[in-house]
């Protein structure tokens, strides 16, 4: 019966992860579709616009480490919860304070931090209970929810904005977000007195020492963490650089393919927004069917690491051709270079199979914390990347030079280092500290 539930309770804490990795997505997403009519109403160029976007990467990027360590003392449930509440109403905020620029970008970096702690929290519950032959489904299906939000923004806010004004997408999602916290304590108090009421004097006793144990652990976890031995293993730093070079390409792509459809094919708001949902759309099937080919090659016998290397090697290579044939003039009519970005970006996911599962592969102690490293390093591309396409784009007038030719820069140099450096031999880290 105790395995049974405690089965349960994994399942259910995956598809909480899910939901809350298409909840973030989607705001993400809302802001690259409402960027547009909000620039026309503020007078935005489009380097001032790259900034507005970027700035909620600010926020992801500092939340990432403290996300990962409080996720190990304290649990991922805990954490996600008040990050959620963090970011939507933040995002409620978002259009009382459009017109002052300062507190606008200040309610982008709330929305960062709020929504930075949940990558973290979803690699510690996958590292600590879902078993090896299994890891690349659950990555899937966790981080799955981002290809799902992005689905769903581009679909959901164009009609929303349109019918309503830019305004609302953000009140809704605020307001989302809001009744999903309040739904989910509610749930969660009733888990706790079922729980109590069947196993009273355990769960008292229980309850009482991880209380105790965290308030331990957090004035020393921080000493207690090998942190020198992360920054000594090759494939650490691999993840790193690897992680980065994704960040690249998807995040410039997520904030301004929008832009680019509308430009490039003079589409309007729904339109340009209906043609971008295309990439996240081929990339929910795309990234069960990595999910399901990384497990079965490892459930077959093939060395983890030759797996892993062999998915995002695809997810880098695959990108980066079809960029290049998108960015030479070979006079392909504007609806093929849509199908060369769908599907190059789309084959990206399998990057869920590869660099996304070898945090947990490496550590399942420290899953946590090495996904925090690596994803703080992994949100500078919003940072700089986003703001620098607005830049180049105001400077050159040219997509080609400023939104895909440094994404194929990083894609190519990622997966020689990837090849080179990256491993999913399980580490004892802190006998190595």
């Amino acid at each position: 019966m105790n395995l049974i539930m405690r089965e349960r309770r994994v399942l259910s804490g995956n598809g909480l992860l899910g939901r809350i990795c298409l909840k973030d997505t989607s705001l993400l997403v809302n802001l690259s579709v409402a960027i547009i009519p909000m620039s026309h109403q503020f007078g935005w160029n489009a380097s001032v616009a790259g900034l507005v976007q970027s700035s909620f990467f600010w926020g992801y990027a500092l939340s990432q480490l403290p996300g990962g360590w409080l996720s190990k003392i304290f649990g991922g449930r805990q954490v996600l919860a008040l990050g959620v509440l963090a970011w939507s109403l933040a995002t409620a905020f978002v259009p009382v304070l459009a017109g002052y620029m300062p507190g606008l970008i200040f309610s982008r970096i709330l929305v960062g931090i709020g929504e930075g702690v949940s990558p973290s929290a979803a690699t510690d519950l996958i590292a600590r209970t879902i078993p090896l032959e299994e890891r690349s489904r659950a990555v899937a299906f966790v981080f799955g929810g981002l290809s799902v939000g992005s689905v769903a923004g581009l679909l959901l806010a164009p009609p929303i904005i349109q019918n309503f004004g830019w305004e609302s997408v953000f009140y809704l999602f605020g307001l989302l977000g809001v009744v999903w916290f309040l739904g989910f304590q509610y749930i969660e108090d009733g888990e706790a007195k079922s729980a109590a009421s069947s196993m009273p004097s355990v769960e008292s006793v229980s309850n009482k020492k991880v209380s105790f144990n965290s308030l331990e652990e957090l004035k020393s976890s921080l000493k207690d963490v090998p942190w020198k031995a992360f920054f000594r293993s090759p494939a650490v730093w691999a993840m790193i650089y690897a992680h980065f070079c994704g960040s690249w390409g998807h995040y410039t792509c997520l904030s301004w393919l929008p832009t680019y459809f509308s430009e490039e094919l003079d589409l309007n708001l729904t339109e340009a927004a209906g043609v971008a949902v295309l990439p996240p759309l081929a990339s929910v099937i795309t990234t069960n069917f990595a999910a399901q080919f990384a497990d079965y090659l490892i459930a077959r016998g093939i060395d983890t690491t030759t797996v892993r290397k062999i998915c995002q090697t695809i997810a880098f290579v695959s990108p980066a051709f079809c960029m290049t044939l998108s960015s030479i003039d070979l006079g392909l009519p504007p609806w093929e270079v849509v199908g060369l970005l769908t599907s190059g970006l789309a084959l990206s996911s399998f990057a869920l199979s590869g660099l996304y599962c070898t945090h947990q592969d490496i550590s399942r102690e420290y899953a946590s914390i090495l996904l925090g490293i690596t994803n703080t390093v992994g949100a500078v591309p919003g940072i700089v990347g986003i703001a620098l396409t607005g830049f180049l784009l105001d400077s050159t007038h040219s997509w080609s030079i400023s939104l895909f030719a440094p994404s194929i820069f990083f894609y190519l140099t990622g997966t020689v280092v990837w090849l080179a450096f990256a491993s999913s031999k399980p580490q004892s880290f802190s006998e190595l500290e």
